[in-house]
């Protein structure tokens, strides 16, 4: 707020909702991420004990009116100043669930208000292909859209390929090998790799989050070598994504992907591990976050014993900085899932429910 020299005063703010309906909210300047989202709730009569289970996103409106999510809105930021400072109208905030296992739907569901922001946000992730439907799927959906029956529209859609997954732009992986386009989706505890081969061929596997020992986000400047003609001003921010995943028993390997929507793809496995420990404690979503009668954020006991791993550790202090990591990988070979003749994007038929890495299990780790 001090940088952008923005003085503290009300505002109204907009705010999306997955339909593409606007919520206009007056807050102040200064007021941070949970206060905005009490006050989207609050005009949306979304009662207290389901906003946790919401969040906001900063989000860059793409030409086709989908949303290319640039991150979750942290507590410590001012969601005003947040898009503002930014001087363009793509980007934009909405709110959208902020959970991973479906099985909180239930308790989401039994508001209408709650089921409607599920509902419309299920509708959207259909339509921009999110979750994959056949058509068969897409007729009963359909029907169901007809009889305004919402509650089992969520819970056919429930049962779709991705469903619950964010799902990110087309970026770059070095796995299986290096410079491979991939599309990777979040969710399920897992991240998920649609990988075309330099063959053209398209593999999917996944990534269990369990298995991902540490990750780290990292920035880099490419250095113009020689008279290239590009000046070091024009160069873009690279941002990377690598995590050490444990391939088989005694195998970790660095998996790196480039991508400028790298901070989101952390936030997400971030918030993934979160809701893990929080299930493994007995804590609940419901009671993540408390508002004290001061007007002070407070932490329930179950989110207060949860302490996530550290995940800047690295295992070998004189590891090799990180350009020269991804040289050093021995390229795995994915196993290919979906037998589609078509070298498009595979179809929703095309899957399988197994995974790309087997032969050890939890109690191994």
């Amino acid at each position: 707020q001090e940088t952008q020299q923005i003085p503290t005063e009300e505002v109204v703010l907009e705010v999306l909702l997955s339909n593409g309906q606007k919520v206009k909210v007056t807050i102040l300047t200064s007021d941070q991420t949970e206060d905005v989202l009490e006050a989207v709730a609050s005009k949306l009569d979304l009662p207290d004990d389901l906003v946790g289970y919401f969040s906001l996103f900063l989000v860059r409106e793409t030409k086709d009116g989908a949303f290319s999510f640039v991150r979750k809105l942290q507590e410590f930021e001012l969601p005003y100043v947040s898009v503002t400072s930014l001087h363009n109208p793509e980007f934009r905030i909405i709110l959208r669930k902020s959970y991973w296992d479906s099985s909180y739907d239930d308790d989401v569901m039994e508001h209408r208000v709650g089921l409607n922001l599920l509902y419309a946000q299920t509708v959207s992730d259909i339509e921009h292909g999110w979750i994959l439907v056949n058509k068969e799927q897409h007729r009963q959906l359909k029907s169901l859209q007809e009889k305004v029956s919402k509650k089992e529209f969520i819970r056919l859609a429930q049962t779709l390929k991705y469903y619950g997954y964010l799902k990110f732009d087309p970026c770059i992986t070095d796995f299986p090998e290096k410079g491979c386009h991939v599309i990777v989706s979040a969710g399920n505890n897992e991240l998920n790799f649609q990988v075309r081969l330099p063959s053209e061929q398209i593999k999917e596997g996944s990534f269990k989050v369990t298995r991902m020992r540490c990750w780290r986000v990292t920035s880099s400047v490419p250095m113009s070598n020689g008279p290239s003609g590009s000046s070091p001003g024009k160069s873009e921010v690279k941002l990377e994504l690598a995590f050490e995943y444990l391939m088989s028993k005694d195998r970790l390997q660095w998996v790196t992907i480039t991508s400028p929507q790298a901070i989101m793809l952390s936030i997400c496995l971030q918030s993934m591990v979160d809701e893990l420990m929080v299930k493994k404690s007995g804590g609940s979503i419901r009671k993540m976050f408390r508002r004290r009668a001061n007007g002070a954020l407070r932490r329930s006991d179950s989110q207060q014993a949860v302490k996530s791993p550290p995940l800047l550790d690295s295992p070998d202090a004189s590891r090799e900085p990180m350009a020269k990591l991804s040289s050093k990988l021995t390229s795995v070979s994915l196993r290919g899932i979906s037998h589609s003749s078509s070298a498009n994007d595979v179809g929703a038929n095309d899957f399988h429910g197994n995974y790309a890495f087997e032969g050890i299990g939890d109690e191994d780790l």
